[in-house]
């Protein structure tokens, strides 16, 4: 079984990116993130009100049962995006990925950086088995991201998913340990 027992919060390094724990002081950086129409655009979530609704879904952020890491870039400590596991399945080693990161910095390779940290760290470190990442459809840089690290389609769901009197499609996808 998957154990989240941690001494400390991790911190995952690449070339050009620390991954780290959010805190309160980057509560202004994830409302802007999530109030960033472009960013939101396939992200069924009801968009922040206020740098107060921030604070609140840092604290969900940082519950013990997910792993959510501030993508920020090495020589600038603001936060650019969000990566991590938020639904983890502890008996059956399997957690569902979720990134987003701020429109300025798409296209740059930093997104495909962060990824492969965290799969790595995933199942090096979490002992995942598996790895899920749950997509609108229509989301075709989300679904380029994925193929590009061999996550397999799974399923596509019609209208599963209802959000702000709108019901949407999902897709599944899914990578397993070699």
């Amino acid at each position: 079984m998957v154990q989240l027992n941690f001494d400390s919060f991790p911190v995952l390094e690449t070339e050009r990116l620390l991954l780290r724990k959010i805190t309160m002081e980057d509560a202004e950086d994830i409302f802007l993130l999530r109030t960033n129409e472009e960013a939101m655009k396939y992200i069924k979530k009801p968009k922040l009100r206020s740098v107060n609704d921030a604070i609140e879904l840092i604290k969900v952020m940082n519950s013990p049962d997910r792993i959510q890491l501030g993508i920020t870039l090495k020589n600038i400590t603001r936060i650019i995006g969000i990566i991590g596991y938020h639904r983890i399945v502890n008996e059956h080693y399997r957690a569902e990925i979720g990134y987003m990161l701020n429109p300025q910095y798409w296209n740059t390779g930093l997104m495909s950086e962060a990824i492969t940290k965290v799969i790595g760290f995933g199942f090096n470190e979490m002992k995942l088995h598996s790895i899920e990442a749950i997509i609108d459809p229509k989301n075709m840089a989300s679904r380029k991201i994925l193929e590009k690290f061999n996550f397999i389609k799974e399923a596509y769901f019609k209208e599963n998913f209802f959000f702000e009197g709108e019901f949407f499609d999902s897709e599944v996808y899914s990578l397993v340990k070699k």
